[in-house]
């Protein structure tokens, strides 16, 4: 109802762009289109934003969401919102349905508030990066293909290497495989990290979901912090 105060941007399947920046959206406000983006911006520092977000897009390696992180860390160093800083949020979909709408949000993040809130998506984008590939070597692994599993296992690691998940479920695998030896570094560091993923492991052969081996069991609980 009110065009001149309201700013839009559209990208159809196509590539095809289309956006508007009113003519009393509060300054400094404008936008910059290319090749099946669109970068807009208003209520900023300077006038600069939009066209630094565009560079950033344009000339930035790696997959949409990293793309898109590089855009908004551009507007930041460019001054970012007049305001100051408080939320951030990134949303990347599939380009093909697969009929189940949660299966397709790839990366669906956002930070309400935070004094860093870039910083915090960006932290929030390489988590979530980890469990795509963790999720993956579920798959593999319920395909029966170990070895490709344990490669995806071990992206989610070398990603988040501080999150003990991304190393348990690896060393789980891998110990239930037989590759015992090659387990107990990466059981060491979970149980260092937090203890009580050593009250997990002993849980898991009753749901089937670890070996009935109370000795190996008992091997890998050793490597426990002592209380």
């Amino acid at each position: 109802r009110t065009p001149e105060v309201r700013q839009v941007a559209m990208v159809d399947a196509f590539g095809r762009v289309a956006v508007h920046t009113g003519q009393k959206c509060i300054p400094e406000a404008g936008h910059y289109t290319g090749d099946g983006f669109s970068c807009q911006a208003n209520l900023m520092l300077k006038k600069t934003v939009w066209e630094a977000m565009a560079r950033a897009y344009q000339t930035t390696k790696g997959e949409l969401v990293d793309r898109l992180l590089a855009a908004l860390e551009a507007a930041e160093r460019e001054g970012g919102d007049i305001r100051g800083k408080q939320s951030a949020a990134i949303l990347v979909v599939s380009g093909k349905s697969s009929g189940a709408w949660w299966r397709d949000r790839i990366y669906d993040l956002r930070v309400e508030d935070h004094p860093e809130p870039v910083e915090e998506l960006k932290r929030l984008v390489r988590l979530a990066k980890a469990y795509n590939h963790m999720n993956r070597g579920d798959e593999l692994l319920t395909e029966n293909k170990t070895r490709e599993a344990m490669k995806a296992y071990t992206k989610a690691m070398e990603l988040y290497p501080e999150n003990p998940e991304m190393i348990f479920w690896p060393a789980v695998t891998m110990a239930s495989l037989g590759q015992v030896d090659e387990s107990l570094p990466l059981f060491k560091k979970v149980f260092s990290l937090d203890p009580n993923w050593a009250l997990l492991l002993p849980r898991l052969p009753e749901v089937g979901q670890f070996p009935k081996d109370k000795r190996l069991l008992r091997k890998i609980l050793e490597l426990a912090p002592k209380k």
